[in-house]
């Protein structure tokens, strides 16, 4: 009835907006709820027909549209605003921010069916929306975190081949070392072997994709009791849902951490495909390679320190400043140590981001998480002071683009008030959550046929030759 309510109010408000806003209407629509079958794979085999006249109807009228001019500093700058990836799972603007299925994060918490009345969405419901582009119904929901429960077994040469690295590994590495190892069961890799239509790859592949994303909680849960906690590993409790269980398997049964690991998990799932992880994961996936081995590519751009490694790096730096100038710091001693911070060539860690030219909403919705379960936290008010002081700063340093905050500002320190203090664990978090958004679009990868990735590259000479012939003309 509350999720009725809240379409009919959206619906409300979207045909008001109609005629100044179609997008907005557009939304509107995607947003339907799903019928009541519960079983996801049903859903998607009804959907993927659709999708694939869509697709192919837009390359068969349209493909020779231009999307914009590349210039010689997109080139050379990391390809920056280069459209060049179709990811149907989610859009992100540099105003606006991130969209699941043309929902915002508000929109998704509102939406998306919750443990509890008024709780954090359940991210069950964030991968039906993302495979469907449907918001599900809470026994949709129910019915798939049982599948995903169902699924999540995994075989002892897993846990060993984790055990044979040694504890001081990175966690990355071993959670990585732990996707390697599941691969051994990949559904995608057997059909392709025995002899699969290209028009089925999807299922295989849904196959392989939900039971990854129902077991990287066991694994990325055993690596860190495995390293922070003794080895003794807690099994799943069948009462849990996905987020739930898997801060219970971590060692935190506090219902206020499950809520944490329920929002962490949802709004960490996707980001559009440019992003390293995504993009690393389409790259791989586009050879072919099943979902363990392009989800494991994945896994190690994210652990880079520019991407996913960078929630590891905020925590340490604001424990940093507590270290050197106590919890009861000024804004003005602030303002000082984030200045000698930059005047050491370092930057200020969770702060700028390669799209956005805002505030995360990432990072307003985990703000409104603290302000409503831990005001008081000393880190956390560190953590508020720093968005008044940073962004000045680095405006007045003149170099960045976007001064603001953005997920990774503030995920450790919630984490942190909830015991799990370990900062080197925290892209493992990431990762887990990360799974949810690429598998989901690599299915539809599958689905939509789409090909081997192949970018042309140039040398400088070639740059150089053409930029001198484009001058002269």
């Amino acid at each position: 009835m509350a999720l009725f309510r809240s379409l009919s109010a959206l619906s409300r408000r979207n045909v008001q907006q109609q005629k100044s806003s179609p997008l907005t209407f557009v939304r509107w629509i995607q947003m339907q709820t799903s019928s009541q079958d519960t079983d996801l794979r049903s859903q998607l085999k009804e959907l993927i027909p659709e999708q694939q006249e869509r697709l192919k109807k837009l390359k068969a009228e349209h493909g020779k549209v231009q999307l914009g001019n590349i210039t010689l500093d997109m080139v050379l700058g990391g390809m920056r605003g280069m459209v060049g990836l179709l990811w149907e799972t989610s859009l992100l603007d540099p105003e606006e921010g991130i969209r699941f299925r043309g929902l915002s994060i508000p929109e998704c918490q509102k939406l998306l069916p919750a443990a509890k009345p008024g709780g954090e969405p359940l991210p069950e419901g964030l991968l039906w929306l993302l495979l469907t582009g449907k918001v599900p119904s809470k026994g949709q929901v129910d019915a798939l975190s049982n599948e995903l429960r169902s699924r999540a077994t995994v075989p002892d040469y897993v846990y060993k081949a984790i055990d044979a690295l040694p504890e001081t590994a990175h966690p990355m590495t071993q959670f990585a070392s732990g996707v390697m190892a599941l691969q051994v069961q990949s559904e995608f890799q057997q059909a392709y072997e025995k002899g699969i239509a290209k028009s089925k790859y999807w299922e295989p592949t849904y196959e392989d994709s939900l039971n990854l994303i129902a077991r990287l909680p066991l694994v990325a849960s055993y690596v860190y009791r495995r390293i922070f906690k003794g080895g003794q590993s807690i099994p799943v409790d069948d009462s849990l849902d996905y987020g739930g269980n898997f801060a219970h398997m971590l060692g935190f049964d506090n219902p206020v951490m499950h809520e944490l690991m329920r929002l962490y998990v949802t709004i960490h799932s996707d980001h559009e495909g440019g992003n390293v992880s995504a993009h690393t994961g389409h790259l791989v996936a586009s050879a072919l390679s099943d979902p363990y081995l392009s989800f494991a590519a994945a896994l190690n751009g994210l652990a880079g320190p520019l991407h996913g490694l960078a929630n590891q790096e905020v925590l340490l730096w604001i424990k940093s400043v507590v270290d050197e100038c106590g919890e009861n710091i000024t804004k003005e001693q602030l303002k000082d140590y984030v200045w000698k911070t930059l005047n050491s060539g370092k930057v200020v860690p969770g702060f700028g981001h390669g799209v956005l030219r805002k505030t995360d909403p990432r990072y307003t919705c985990q703000r409104e998480f603290a302000l409503k379960h831990l005001p008081d936290d000393p880190l956390f008010q560190l953590v508020s002071k720093l968005y008044e002081v940073v962004p000045p700063v680095l405006t007045e340093l003149g170099k960045v683009k976007n001064p603001w905050p953005n997920v990774d500002a503030h995920s450790g320190v919630l984490l942190n008030h909830f015991g799990l203090t370990e900062a080197r664990y925290y892209t493992v978090l990431f990762g887990v959550s990360r799974s949810i958004g690429i598998c989901s679009q690599l299915i539809w990868d599958r689905a939509l046929g789409l090909p081997l990735e192949r970018p042309k590259s140039v040398t400088m000479d070639w740059l150089e030759n053409h930029s001198k012939k484009a001058a002269s003309s």
